[in-house]
């Protein structure tokens, strides 16, 4: 449930009509003169068009999760050798497009002044909802009006290619743009002007790196286009600017910790409410040692972390055999605020208490503290997280930008210190790399990225993006567009450096924290210690070192499998023998 819903009788009675199959013919009833003879009908309605929007639970802090970024208890479906089929594939869905139809064409014959900003809205909401089956389905059919029973040309039609979806999903946006009056919005939960651009900038570089990357498509030339308009629609948004708090190493964090969103930075976000009892569970997925993902960062992406001087970490010859407790030392002010390390406290009963990793919750070492209150202890394990949850914020706005002009080969340094010297200054990182664009490759980025990237500029705007948006839910969509999604099942699910078997003090306040065994487990006297068995064994949901008895940490999740065919699901068996005009997704026949 989002508290920007204003759910009333009247938005209950619409649904009842609305939310049904595309087949099914809407009811002209006295409930429909009532919704579409006033603003006020029509703004009910379209309230109930933001359940689009990325649900708290598993829309936002949970989307990297598979990713290249995070190792995570267990192996999601979407990698997991042989679970995704045609019979097991989702997402077919399409009454939440019909609902959007029969409001446009209500709508447009209504004679009510001011109609105009809500039809932006509706616009704006379809181009959302065609983008995601577009990503998740490529070619799929383009309806823009509902369906009567008797429509079989419609109804046992074949799919419209995604590149027309794509152009006529920018048309609506376009229309929403134009059309939606609201500017701004003091709650951060409205669709505006800015949201609408803003999710612009994210849809145009999606669809212009596909176009560039997929190069199956032949479509490699009209890429440009799509960069340029992301560009030209950045510049349009104002209003916004970076969140700097009282110190910088708390500027990022507070964004993500507020019940109230920033206005400062965030263009959009689910604000949830304690005393209607509506909450996440982000707390208890990121600290709970039996609930949810159990995610961790992997040492592989932490690696990329600058030093605060702007410098590569991995430039340092011995950056592989650095212990937790050395490497977490003068890098970007993000990694602080998303992980636990040194000083990180928690208020336990109200006394603040200093709490390094856990192995008991975390499988690498770098456990998240990103969306989760270090105050909120008491409901950890009751996910009772009140957080707002931002959906879209001016930091992605700006990554979005500068990737763009990355790929146009039109950045300037002046544009480079705009966007991401901006957010590394944010970050406390000092030096040339906050003005001057980078002239030459980082050999670490480039052989994390498998060689398929080597420009300085590009490669550096996504070391950004990733350090500034994990945990967004954006990374996998990434890794998609960017044809890397090798990445999924190579990317090494590793931890910090441990130098030998032992006990080690992970934050350095004088308590050890774990002690890594094999055979039997030690005594301990430290009832918080965590003790981590690393006898060799094969079996999935294990820990070990990469050299048996001292190295990495290596944690296996059990087998990822990533197959080309994977870029687009299948067609749902159930809607192809309905429809077999659909055809079917390469790879899955």
């Amino acid at each position: 449930m989002k508290t920007f819903y204003y759910y009333t009788l009247m938005v209950v009675a619409v649904m009842s009509f609305t939310a049904c199959d595309l087949e099914e013919i809407p009811v002209d009833t006295a409930t429909n003169q009532a919704i579409f003879g006033s603003t006020s009908g029509m703004e009910l309605y379209t309230n109930s068009f933001y359940d689009i929007l990325p649900n708290t639970d598993v829309g936002v802090f949970q989307g990297d999760d598979v990713s290249d970024l995070v190792a995570r208890n267990g192996v999601d479906d979407f990698l997991a050798v042989g679970a995704l089929s045609p019979v097991t594939s989702s997402g077919w869905s399409w009454s939440n497009l019909r609902n959007i139809n029969y409001f446009i064409e209500n709508a447009e014959n209504s004679t009510v002044a001011g109609k105009e900003h809500y039809l932006g809205i509706a616009h704006f909401f379809r181009a959302l909802f065609y983008f995601d089956k577009v990503q998740r389905f490529g070619d799929v059919p383009w309806i823009d009006k509902t369906i009567e029973v008797t429509d079989s040309i419609t109804l046992e039609g074949p799919r419209t290619s995604r590149f027309e979806v794509m152009d006529k999903v920018l048309s609506d946006l376009n229309y929403a743009i134009e059309n939606i009056t609201l500017t701004s919005d003091p709650t951060c939960t409205r669709i505006t002007q800015n949201v609408a651009r803003a999710y612009k900038t994210r849809i145009c570089l999606y669809e212009a790196s596909l176009r560039k990357y997929h190069t199956s498509y032949n479509m490699q030339g009209t890429a440009g286009t799509w960069y340029q308009e992301v560009v030209n629609t950045a510049n349009d948004i104002t209003g916004f600017i970076l969140h700097k708090g009282a110190a910088d190493d708390r500027s990022y964090r507070e964004l993500f910790i507020t019940r109230n969103p920033y206005t400062d930075e965030t263009i959009l976000a689910v604000a949830l409410n304690a005393s209607l009892q509506v909450f996440s569970s982000a707390n208890r997925r990121f600290i709970s040692p039996t609930y949810g993902n159990r995610p961790s960062l992997t040492r592989h992406f932490v690696n990329t972390y600058l030093n605060l001087d702007g410098e590569p970490f991995t430039d340092d010859p011995a950056y592989k055999t650095t212990t937790f407790d050395e490497e977490v030392k003068n890098r970007d002010l993000r990694l602080k605020q998303t992980i636990r390390l040194g000083d990180y406290r928690r208020t336990e009963n109200a006394v603040p208490v200093i709490a390094p990793p856990n192995f008991n919750q975390t499988v690498t070492g770098y456990q998240p503290i990103k969306w989760c209150y270090d105050e909120r202890f008491p409901y950890d394990d009751e996910s009772r997280n009140d957080n707002a949850h931002i959906i879209m914020r001016w930091a992605e706005v700006l990554l979005n930008k500068a990737e763009a002009m990355a790929e146009l080969g039109t950045m300037t340094d002046a544009d480079w210190a705009a966007t991401i010297g901006a957010l590394r200054e944010r970050a406390g990182i000092t030096g040339p790399t906050l003005t001057s664009m980078p002239a030459s490759a980082d050999p670490y980025l480039v052989d994390y990225y498998k060689g398929k990237f080597t420009d300085p500029v590009l490669l550096e705007v996504m070391r950004e993006r990733a350090v500034e948006l994990v945990f967004e839910g954006l990374r996998p969509d990434d890794l998609k567009r960017w044809h890397i999604g090798e990445l999924f099942e190579e990317a090494p699910m590793n931890g910090m450096y441990v130098p030998a078997l032992g006990e080690y003090d992970l934050n350095e306040d004088g308590i050890n924290d774990v002690v890594f065994y094999q055979g039997t487990k030690p005594a301990g006297s430290n009832p918080t210690i965590a003790f981590v068995d690393v006898s060799p064994s094969s079996a999935a949901g294990r820990i070990q070192l990469s050299n048996g008895t001292s190295g990495e940490v290596l944690w296996n999740p059990g087998v990822r499998e990533w197959l080309d065919k994977k870029y687009l699901y299948p067609i749902p068996e159930a809607d192809r023998t309905m429809n077999p005009a659909l055809g079917q997704n390469p790879g899955w026949e």
